[in-house]
């Protein structure tokens, strides 16, 4: 699915959800199932080990079971915003169902959609743009090139090349010394 066509929105809270308290958005929730059919045996499952707990945990959701006879099995979420959500859950295990009960749950019941920002600049950075320029020195400014000044810059300290050259020379000076001659081992 490609971002145009995604929705898109701006972000919203959900009942100003987290201004006081925290309030479910799932209002209720409707497993639908066959009760002998192969393909419901994981929505079964779960009504016989996981409901009673699901239903204890959350007292402010509604659970509705429907038995339909040869219709594949499906959990018909219902939001407090008016929005209903189905998800097909056919040859799924009592684990994935669960987790997927879980999803609705903690679903806010908006629509998922691509979030848009509400400022939009050219120039994201409020420094500007980052240019090759950004950070040389500013005598390059005034400068004539090519400089005879600049060209004969001498670095101060060793490079990493030559600080690796020396260590390994001190180190085959070691072996030399405690092994009598050349180990023959490369550095």
């Amino acid at each position: 699915m490609s971002h145009a066509t995604i929705p898109s929105g701006f972000v919203k809270s959900a009942l100003q959800n987290g201004a006081g308290r925290y309030v479910c958005q799932l209002q209720r929730l409707t497993l639908v199932f066959c009760k002998s059919s192969g393909g419901s045996r994981g929505l079964r499952d779960f009504v016989e080990k996981h409901l009673l707990e699901f239903t204890q945990k959350n007292p402010g959701v509604v659970v509705y079971l429907q038995p339909r006879r040869h219709r594949p099995p499906k959990l018909v979420a219902e939001y407090l915003n008016g929005r209903r959500e189905e998800i097909p859950v056919a040859t799924h295990n009592d684990e994935t169902i669960c987790q997927w009960v879980n999803h609705l749950r903690t679903h806010s019941g908006n629509e998922t959609v691509r979030l848009r920002k509400t400022w939009h600049t050219d120039t994201p950075s409020i420094q500007g743009p980052w240019t090759p320029f950004t950070n040389k020195d500013t005598r390059l400014n005034v400068t004539q090139l090519p400089s005879e000044e600049l060209s004969r810059f001498q670095p101060t300290e060793p490079s990493a090349t030559e600080k690796l050259l020396r260590l390994a020379e001190q180190l085959r000076a070691k072996d030399a010394v405690k092994g009598g001659g050349e180990t023959g081992t490369p550095v």
